[in-house]
């Protein structure tokens, strides 16, 4: 059981028989001298998606849900289910479009690097990779002279998203997209 100064983006704790995965964690220190630091932990419940806030003592104790992360790549879309298949095993594990609705703007067929999280023979999300590169399918004309460090423009990738990039990418090009924050990396 980890205690709350030891939990990490992306781990799945269980509370109250849920699982939930930690999103994002803010550590408070004290201003005197005997209070205990204080981490304010955001979790997604794995199963209905709802969010959940929560303060912890750095000493408490968590439970740490019984999960297994198994490598799986996207395979194809069949109605409003994404169909992934473990890389190790070949098994098909099946998620409704509405399950993934934050993630799809990151998913491409084929695409390899994705952890699936099994519980109890059953997926309960998906992990994206740090990164993923996709191709610009739209956006302005580029600008001779624009560099790197200047304004920026819209444009819309090959799944739909649309991220804000230099002015001197044009359609076509393939970008680095982080899956953390949606914003610009570099190209590919």
């Amino acid at each position: 059981m980890p205690k709350a100064s030891e939990l990490k983006r992306g781990m799945v704790v269980e509370i109250d028989a849920m699982p939930f995965s930690v999103k994002q964690i803010d550590v408070r220190s004290p201003s005197s001298r005997g209070a205990n630091t204080l981490y304010k932990v955001r979790f997604s419940n794995l199963k209905t998606g709802q969010k959940l806030d929560e303060s912890y003592k750095g000493e408490d104790f968590i439970k740490e849900a019984d999960c297994v992360r198994v490598p799986v790549q996207f395979s194809y879309i069949d109605g409003e289910s994404y169909v992934f298949m473990n890389s190790e095993d070949y098994s098909q594990y099946s998620l409704h479009q509405d399950e993934l609705a934050e993630q799809l703007g990151y998913i491409i067929e084929g695409q390899e690097g994705l952890t699936a999280l099994i519980m109890d023979d059953a997926i309960l999300g998906i992990e994206l990779p740090v990164s993923v590169a996709l191709q610009v399918i739209e956006t302005a004309p580029g600008i001779k002279g624009a560099s790197a460090s200047s304004r920026t423009k819209t444009a819309k990738l090959s799944t739909g998203l649309e991220i804000q990039v230099p002015e001197y990418l044009e359609a076509g090009e393939t970008v680095k997209v982080n899956t953390g924050t949606g914003k610009f990396i570099s190209r590919a």
